[in-house]
């Protein structure tokens, strides 16, 4: 087995991420712990700790809060105020090229650049999801019924992306080429941005929660069955007409976090009984790397060599596993 080094927190795990070499657990109580630094747990917002996410450079985790603060929270521990919307609900966010951040409460987005200057941009139904895309100040916000797309920067209409339902996360592709949502159904959709061909991924038998790209792009990862569903995005087409590799095959427990390695065809697979797997592309080979227990995984990161990977459980388990040669 590998090397496991526990860290109890003291609620839902939100977000696990690498900050350099130390690991970060924002939990949803209201603080920010680490592991392999010198803080162990730093308070970071009184009303509940709801979104975070790494900034670009992976030297900070941008959090959101019940508070109405968004905060950059750095590995020594140190904690600053990025911005505030008072009696607002923090609960989506998104870290943008050139130290931008994009966050969102109800139909209202905001984005604040480097300079500290802060724009607002508004939808008529709410925000669902925040995403910028691989290169230039331009931002995804998923709605109900579809997709608008920002320009940051620039003056002018937005772009419309529609699709009858509530979408939900929503994430570009490496390349840029495509953006995919998560629905409130139990399944995804997907464009192509060059001319907003509808893509449609479904059969799951729950909701997707959570979805990371692998290394060079090829597929997408996504939870919501009872095995990682990886689509391809090889063609011309993205996924449409190709069949999804299924990964860490389970029949007694749901995926519930995934997560692809930063260099190799490789995921770790988090399941609803607290089980965490690294699973090959190629061969379906398998390594167990936590036996079941303390609540589903809510949150997996791997540092950037992926020599390591952090884990939180909803239950607030929490730990870094080294892999061995």
């Amino acid at each position: 087995m590998p090397v496991t080094a526990p860290l109890d927190t003291d609620g839902f795990v939100v977000s696990a991420t690498f900050l350099g070499d130390v690991a970060a657990f924002a939990s949803g109580e209201g603080s920010v712990f680490f592991a392999g630094g010198p803080e162990t747990q730093t308070p970071v917002h009184k009303n509940g700790l709801l979104c975070a996410t790494p900034s670009l450079d992976g030297k900070s985790l941008i959090t959101g809060g019940g508070d109405g603060k968004i905060c950059k929270v750095s590995a020594d521990g140190s904690v600053e105020e990025l911005a505030e919307q008072p009696r607002k609900w923090i609960d989506i966010i998104a870290a943008g090229p050139q130290d931008s951040v994009a966050f969102a409460s109800g139909r209202t987005a905001w984005v604040r650049l480097k300079t500290g200057e802060i724009k607002e941009f508004q939808l008529p139904r709410a925000f669902a999801g925040l995403a910028f895309a691989p290169k230039g100040m331009r931002l995804a916000a998923s709605r109900y019924d579809g997709v608008t797309l920002f320009w940051v920067n620039a003056a002018g209409d937005p772009q419309e992306l529609s699709w009858k339902g509530a979408h939900g996360h929503v994430t570009y592709s490496p390349d840029g080429k495509y953006l995919v949502t998560t629905m409130q159904e139990n399944a995804l959709h997907g464009w192509r941005l060059a001319d907003s061909q509808d893509m449609r991924m479904t059969g799951y038998p729950a909701k997707v929660k959570s979805v990371s790209w692998s290394a060079k792009g090829k597929y997408l990862a996504t939870s919501g069955a009872q095995a990682a569903i990886l689509w391809p995005f090889m063609g011309k087409s993205g996924p449409m007409g190709q069949a999804p590799l299924e990964l860490g095959v389970r029949g007694d427990s749901m995926v519930t976090t995934v997560c692809c390695h930063p260099q190799e065809e490789m995921l770790a697979i988090g399941y609803q009984d607290g089980m965490v797997m690294a699973v090959r592309f190629s061969d379906n080979a398998e390594v167990l790397l936590r036996r079941p227990g303390a609540g589903p995984v809510s949150a997996l990161a791997w540092d950037k060599k992926g020599d390591r990977l952090a884990f939180g459980t909803e239950e607030g388990a929490a730990g870094v596993i080294t892999l061995l040669d």
